[in-house]
């Protein structure tokens, strides 16, 4: 055999998402591209803020030395104090540039983190349904994946999750707002989950890590916020993304964040640094970081996704599909009218509608739909997704 056998396994398992995107692509050739409606892939579409516009045009004509030069492995301190007042605004605590790493987006971050943290073996507990990677990068580093389901509404269960720790338990990966559901875990929910984790930590003798991976976090709808986890459990880590907020996943720019109150906080923050440089990533894009640092406070227009989402869940409430209402990202998780998800993306598929099964994201009997599309996609899906519904009766 000429590649890994973990490798070869992998892309037998690898993502329906990529999957269904390059269906696309076929479709779209045959079919043209109006013909044919894309919901697979995550790919925001709302324009760049003119902030950002405005700084990258700047930045390119102002003379520094070294522009594109090799930054610190843990980015530019300008950049990472920046961040570190940011966080600091929104939860009390005391960050500086020292506590926050930047990153080549949240998939490089959770990749770093969980280097740092894991030894073979060691379990890291996934919510189901979760993003569909979450596995691999565990498994990038020999670590083993131990699943704990939420609630019908997909909100947390606490009993659950206590059940799933071990005395190999290194951390759990939390996702909010959520890939796919779009629900945001609310205040009280991670409150409820802090105290279990510290208890189940002071009765094993060991550290529980709370890794939130929150590259939807500034993309929420009616007035939802998300709270903050740094503020609510000592022993945490944000995996953030700017790809987003500022619609830029191309260029992939993001941060670690790491609570100042964990245990060794030194030992961990050079150990991220290192794994950020003997992973390949060597440090986050140059031109990136010194953008970044110029708009904490600027977004992309949430209201643009919270249109799309109101339109589709119109339309398909209408159609007779159910499923609970996002709070935030733009996935929308809708029950399968039969209880074989596959079979039922097939059937989409035949009204040239591509969506993800649930089942990729271990919720079966699901599907996921990217709404990050324009208006038109939505809107002339429709009846194929009412076709498809009645086709099941």
């Amino acid at each position: 055999m000429t590649i890994a056998k973990k490798i070869k396994l992998s892309i037998s398992q690898s993502s329906m998402i990529r999957k269904m995107f390059d269906e696309g692509i076929i479709l779209k050739k045959k079919y043209g591209a109006d013909k044919v409606y894309d919901f697979s892939l995550g790919n925001p579409n709302a324009e760049q803020p003119e902030e950002f516009k405005r700084e990258l045009i700047n930045l390119a004509a102002e003379n520094i030395p070294l522009k594109h030069g090799y930054t610190p492995n843990a980015g530019y301190p300008e950049t990472r104090q920046a961040i570190a007042q940011k966080i600091n605004k929104t939860t009390g605590l005391k960050m500086d540039a020292d506590h926050v790493i930047m990153s080549c987006g949240a998939g490089g971050a959770l990749n770093v983190i969980l280097k740092a943290l894991l030894d073979p073996n060691d379990e890291v507990i996934v919510l189901k349904p979760f993003f569909v990677e979450y596995p691999f990068y565990i498994g990038n580093f020999d670590g083993i994946v131990k699943y704990a389901a939420t609630k019908t509404d997909f909100s947390l269960d606490i009993e659950v999750i206590a059940e799933a720790i071990s005395n190999n338990t290194k951390a759990i990966i939390i996702n909010s707002p959520n890939n796919p559901t779009g629900k945001v875990y609310g205040e009280k929910e991670i409150a409820e989950l802090s105290r279990m984790l510290l208890e189940k930590g002071r009765v094993l003798g060991k550290t529980i890590y709370l890794i939130s991976d929150e590259p939807y976090a500034e993309i929420v709808f009616d007035g939802v916020t998300v709270p903050s986890v740094l503020k609510a459990y000592p022993n945490s880590i944000i995996a953030y993304s700017y790809s987003k907020t500022l619609s830029l996943p191309g260029e992939r720019i993001g941060y670690i964040a790491v609570n100042p109150q964990i245990h060794e906080v030194g030992d961990l923050i050079s150990a991220l640094i290192l794994c950020t440089r003997i992973l390949g990533f060597v440090h986050a894009p140059a031109l990136m970081q010194r953008i970044v640092a110029r708009l904490q406070d600027v977004a992309v227009d949430v209201k643009v996704y919270q249109k799309k989402r109101d339109m589709l869940c119109d339309g398909l409430t209408k159609a007779g599909y159910q499923f609970e209402k996002p709070q935030g990202a733009f996935y929308l998780f809708v029950q399968s009218p039969i209880p074989d998800d596959v079979t039922f993306v097939q059937m989409l598929l035949k009204k040239n509608i591509l969506v993800v099964p649930g089942s990729g994201f271990g919720g079966p009997g699901y599907f996921r739909i990217a709404y990050c599309v324009d208006d038109a996609t939505i809107i002339n899906s429709m009846d194929g997704f009412a076709e498809a519904i009645k086709e099941c009766k």
